[in-house]
């Protein structure tokens, strides 16, 4: 086969056969083809849209395009899967919330993909953890602790990745068949049983549309089931931040303050729970939505999955008080300072994707994939949308690491939200959609 073939046949719109898919995921993973005719077949398929068998294959030839996982644990093996936010921190409360529950986690998550945080930039922040383990670790510390963070590794799906890193840079990213492909991927070839996925939706997402939103959630739904994954999907407002925290330490704290109970960060918290609601149910671990939320509050409030999180960091490389002492391990910016808004008013809307690039900015997210991330920089916001704010209060405190950064990010906060003197009515919800 001729990859220029493919790409002809795709930007026509014509489907292309199972063995074609094989062979260019082959071609792909052993690096026979260009990085740009890769990317003008993933534009090809952005543009022309796949059928669903083609996803299918797509994602079973991307599955088996390196090493499957198999596990034998005295429960089930679960995961979660964000589509990408902003102060998305759910990976680092839910994943032991689940342990605690009784499941095994073994997630396997990425790093930050444009204006979206990723979970493993948030790991990395943590001195001495080890978001790369050789599988014996990994496993060792799945069974043990019931749960475990990494990145993805060579072995697995190594079409993803190749294909994931020129999507980011070739504006490929929205596209519903290749982000299907790439999620799913990854996901089954870690061996699961249940999945749930948060697709974000709103203008801090890849997806701004609820239409396209609920797309993309039914179609990994049923392409995972029809791989045989347990998988339900959950829509999720993001057209706000989901935690008041952004950067990466910042998260982590805000995650660990959860975990204490002592933090105020409901959206976080909502959005976690109602996660690991839909895991517990399809997972039978419990039988109703009412048994699920009583046990997420057990093992919350005996500290249950406190305790899950400090085992993790700690068989992970990471310090045995990082828990009790985060502060005393993460680092601290040099520069912090309140920024305030030029009117009072009605926050009636927050520029969200326009916060996700003032972190970059900042220094704490990357403009290309090998840029270095500041872990110590970010937005800490005070306010959200609905609230009335006088102009002698602070909307938030930026966290930077020169006064250059400080001031590009202080202009950029002020153009991140749309003040009015009427309060307009604002959609609450944070649970858009559920796909069961």
């Amino acid at each position: 086969m001729l990859i220029k073939e493919l790409i002809s046949k795709k930007r026509l719109g014509k489907e292309l056969s199972k063995e074609e898919i094989n062979w260019f995921v082959t071609s792909l993973t052993n690096n026979s083809i260009t990085e740009g005719q890769v990317a003008a077949l993933a534009m090809a398929v952005c543009l022309q849209g796949m059928t669903f068998e083609e996803r299918v294959e797509l994602t079973l030839a991307m599955k088996n395009s390196g090493k499957t996982l198999s596990w034998h644990l005295p429960g089930p093996i679960i995961d979660k899967h964000s589509t990408g936010g902003v102060g998305d921190t759910v990976s680092l409360i839910l994943a032991p919330i689940l342990a605690a529950c009784g499941a095994f986690v073994p997630m396997i998550s990425g790093r930050g993909l444009g204006h979206t945080g990723g979970t493993l930039d948030k790991f990395d922040s943590i001195p001495g953890y080890n978001t790369s383990p050789n599988e014996k670790l990994f496993r060792k510390v799945v069974s043990k602790v019931g749960c475990a963070i990494i990145g993805q590794t060579n072995e697995l799906a190594p079409a993803d990745k190749r294909l994931y890193a020129i999507r980011d840079v070739t504006g490929t990213v929205e596209s519903i068949d290749l982000i299907t492909a790439s999620i799913l991927s990854k996901k089954l070839a870690a061996g699961l049983d249940g999945l749930v996925i948060d697709v974000k939706c709103g203008n801090g997402a890849f997806m701004q549309d609820l239409n396209e939103a609920s797309n993309l959630a039914q179609s990994l739904v049923t392409v995972s089931n029809k791989s045989d994954c347990k998988t339900t999907a959950l829509v999720t407002d993001m057209n706000q931040p989901l935690s008041q925290s952004i950067g990466n330490s910042l998260e982590v704290l805000s995650a660990v303050e959860v975990l204490k109970g002592v933090s105020d960060d409901y959206r976080l918290l909502e959005v976690s729970k109602a996660l690991g609601v839909s895991l517990l149910c399809s997972s039978k671990i419990c039988q109703n939505k009412n048994d699920a939320e009583i046990l997420i509050s057990s093992v919350l409030s005996s500290g249950k999955a406190a305790e899950k999180f400090s085992e993790m960091i700690s068989e992970l490389g990471g310090a045995h008080d990082f828990f009790d002492k985060p502060h005393k391990y993460l680092n601290s910016s040099k520069i912090k300072k309140d920024v305030y808004l030029k009117k009072s008013g009605y926050v009636n809307k927050i520029n969200t994707k326009k916060l996700g690039n003032t972190l970059i900015l900042l220094g704490g997210g990357r403009l290309k994939v090998e840029d270095k991330i500041d872990y110590s920089v970010g937005i800490k916001l005070k306010i959200e949308k609905g609230d009335y704010v006088e102009k002698s209060q602070p909307i938030c405190t930026l966290y930077a690491s020169n006064h250059q950064t400080l001031e590009i990010a202080e202009k950029e906060i002020n153009y991140s939200f749309e003040i009015g003197h009427t309060k307009e009515n604002i959609n609450s919800d944070i649970i858009l959609e559920n796909f069961e």
